[in-house]
């Protein structure tokens, strides 16, 4: 464990922060950086700088190149054909697909909605649309789980959770994989 005393010049590991230390209470040090905020850390995060490090403008390009290299590599850009691909979407809610429920039981209104999703799907199938979002809803997940267990018969796609932001957590899609 390294000992720190106020005064001390520091570095923390992983980040490009530096500092002088400010306060010590037990292994959490207190430092201001070179801009002025007081950070905590605890010691094992710290490195003391027992003198000037001298990076020459050469290295410090590297060492910068090096770093835009690594966060363009975390990020994917989609394709072309993929962003631009047109998302059907498919609203399952019940009051979408009957003019009244009167009379209909839960058991009748899901093999509803489920015979429209496998009559999309088929749809999609054969028009060669990649993608098709299916808004199922909230609910008590018993659609979604039937939707599931549909999505599972076939070979030839994959679904996942829809865009949260778009359609949070009421929703699926489907992309489908369209052979040559």
């Amino acid at each position: 464990m390294a000992f720190f005393v106020i005064g001390d010049q520091v570095e923390v590991l992983d980040e490009a922060i530096s500092g002088t230390v400010e306060a010590v209470h037990g292994d959490i040090i207190t430092l201001i950086t070179d801009e002025g905020f007081a950070m905590k850390y605890t010691s094992k995060e710290l490195v003391k700088i027992s003198g000037e490090i001298h990076v020459t403008n050469f290295e410090a390009a590297q060492i910068k190149k090096e770093k835009d290299l690594s966060k363009k590599k975390t990020f994917q850009i989609p394709k072309p054909k993929e962003r631009n691909a047109p998302k059907m979407e498919v609203d399952l809610h019940i009051n979408q697909l009957v003019k009244s429920t009167r009379g209909l039981s839960n058991f009748e209104m899901l093999n509803i909605q489920l015979d429209a999703a496998k009559r999309q799907l088929n749809f999609a199938i054969a028009k060669r649309i990649q993608k098709v979002v299916f808004i199922h809803g909230v609910g008590e997940g018993i659609l979604k789980e039937e939707l599931y267990y549909l999505f599972n018969k076939y070979d030839n796609l994959k679904f996942y959770d829809a865009d949260y932001q778009k359609y949070g957590l009421g929703a699926t899609e489907v992309y489908i994989f369209q052979n040559s």
